[in-house]
């Protein structure tokens, strides 16, 4: 008989907290001063400016932009991915990230660079949502309620994706024939790529990049109550640890190895 692995201390909890509530119907004031176990603190991966761009420079086309724009804006990869038309302003130079984590919108900036490239890339798309109505397709998922409340919006401009599938797809839930957005395994292999090509010694993924924003950002003297409103943490503690890197060396201190003479 194989052996048997420790039961996680959370895991554990929720299970006695499904029991006695959905099972027993009791109340669970007994475990109040539960202990909860403690996720071990993991600093970030953060790259250097040159580093950032020589990872760019080993990407084309789509996903050069969208990799571009998880740096610039420091959106995360599936907020980038589900971007849709009308969360892109061009007049105010920013972005309208809709339900984040947490169900939470907020703004972030639109690099300058990136907009002539937002702007083909949205004309692109345009064509693609116009053969697709001539096809008799056209429609886009939206969430139940927005469906229920606008029920032409889904064939609407505005609401398809900025980076749309290159193939329709059947809905399984509805059955309707939809174009979603570009899947995110994608970028994420490319960016991997791009990482191995450019030869940086670090573990580079797409959320490194929004690591990479709130460090440089912070690094440029930008307030950190700005950076953890971008970033769209409820709590200034999840922005502070992006603070490690402006501490140069192991908190600031100078190693005594480098004090000898």
């Amino acid at each position: 008989m194989g052996r048997l692995r420790p039961v996680p201390k959370n895991q554990a909890l929720n299970a006695l907290v499904f029991l006695f509530a959905q099972v027993l119907n009791r109340e669970l004031a007994q475990f109040a001063d539960f202990a909860r176990a403690k996720r071990p603190k993991r600093l970030p991966v953060v790259l250097e400016r040159a580093e950032v761009v020589q990872l760019l420079e080993q990407l084309e086309g789509t996903q050069h932009m969208m990799a571009a724009l998880l740096y610039g804006t420091g959106m995360r990869l599936m907020e980038c991915v589900r971007l849709r038309v009308q969360d892109v302003d061009f007049h105010y130079h920013q972005i309208l990230v809709r339900d984040g984590k947490g169900q939470k919108d907020r703004v972030v900036p639109l690099p300058r660079r990136l907009e002539q490239p937002l702007r083909e890339q949205l004309e692109n798309a345009h064509s693609l949502h116009r053969r697709d109505l001539e096809q008799g397709f056209g429609e886009v998922f939206l969430p139940d309620a927005l469906a229920r409340k606008w029920p032409k919006a889904p064939r609407e401009w505005i609401w398809q994706y900025v980076f749309p599938s290159s193939r329709l797809s059947v809905d399984p839930r509805s059955g309707k024939t939809r174009r979603h957005h570009m899947h995110e395994n994608g970028l994420q292999k490319a960016v991997k790529a791009a990482a191995q090509k450019a030869g940086l010694t670090k573990k580079v993924n797409c959320h490194c990049l929004r690591h990479s924003f709130a460090t440089h950002l912070l690094l440029s003297g930008y307030d950190i109550r700005t950076v953890q409103e971008l970033l769209g943490h409820a709590d200034v503690s999840t922005t502070m640890i992006y603070t490690h890197v402006l501490n140069r060396g192991g908190q600031g201190v100078l190693s005594p190895l480098d004090g000898l003479g």
